[in-house]
C-alpha cells in the first residue's frame, strides 16, 4: 500500500508549472551560435565555390540565393516556366569531380516546375532556362540537399555541379 503523504505529495506536485528546460536568455546564445555557424559554413562554401570556379575559368553569374549558372550553350526553344513539365539530361558531381548521377537519353529526368521535386537550386537554375540550352550551375550545400544529403550518394553539406541540357519543355496534361 502507498503511503498517504506520498499521494499528497504526488498531487500536489503536479499543480505546479514545469521549469523551462532553457531560459529565454540560453535559448538567445543557442539561435546565436547555430546563425554563427551557419554563416561560417557558407562562407566556407563560397570560398571553395570561388576556388573551383577560378581553376576552370567558369565565368558564372550568381544568384540571389548564391547558386551559380552559366549557361555556355544557347537554345531556341519555350522557356521554363512554372507549372510546365521540363525534361532534361544532366551530369551531376561533386566538386572535386566525383560523379554522382547522371541523367540521358535513356534516362532523362522529367519532373513538374514549381512542385519542389527537386532541389531547389537545380529548378531555380532550370527556370533560367529555354529548349535547347545547356547550362552549369553549381549549388551549395542549402540549394542542393542541405544537412542531410540525399540519404544516398550525396552526403551532408555537399555543394553540387550540375551540367545540364534542358530537351524539352512543354504544359502539363490536364484532365
Amino acid at each position: 500500500m502507498v503511503p498517504l503523504t506520498f499521494v499528497i505529495l504526488l498531487l500536489a506536485s503536479c499543480d505546479q508549472p514545469a521549469e523551462p528546460l532553457h531560459t529565454d536568455h540560453e535559448l538567445n546564445i543557442l539561435d546565436d551560435t547555430i546563425i554563427n555557424y551557419n554563416h561560417q559554413v557558407v562562407q566556407s562554401e563560397n570560398q571553395e565555390i570561388e576556388d573551383f570556379t577560378r581553376r576552370y575559368h567558369w565565368q558564372m553569374k550568381i544568384s540571389p540565393t548564391g547558386l551559380r549558372f552559366m549557361i555556355y550553350k544557347n537554345g531556341h526553344g519555350i522557356k521554363a516556366e512554372k507549372e510546365k513539365i521540363a525534361t532534361l539530361h544532366y551530369t551531376v558531381k561533386k566538386l572535386n569531380g566525383d560523379l554522382i548521377y547522371i541523367a540521358d537519353s535513356v534516362h532523362p529526368m522529367t519532373f513538374e516546375l514549381g512542385k519542389n521535386q527537386v532541389a531547389n537550386g537545380l529548378e531555380e537554375g532550370v527556370l533560367l532556362m529555354k529548349t535547347g540550352d545547356h547550362a552549369k550551375f553549381i549549388l551549395p550545400s542549402h540549394l542542393a540537399f542541405g544537412l542531410l544529403g540525399d540519404l544516398d550518394k550525396i552526403y551532408q553539406r555537399t555543394i553540387l555541379v550540375y551540367d545540364v541540357h534542358l530537351v524539352d519543355v512543354k504544359e502539363k496534361n490536364i484532365k
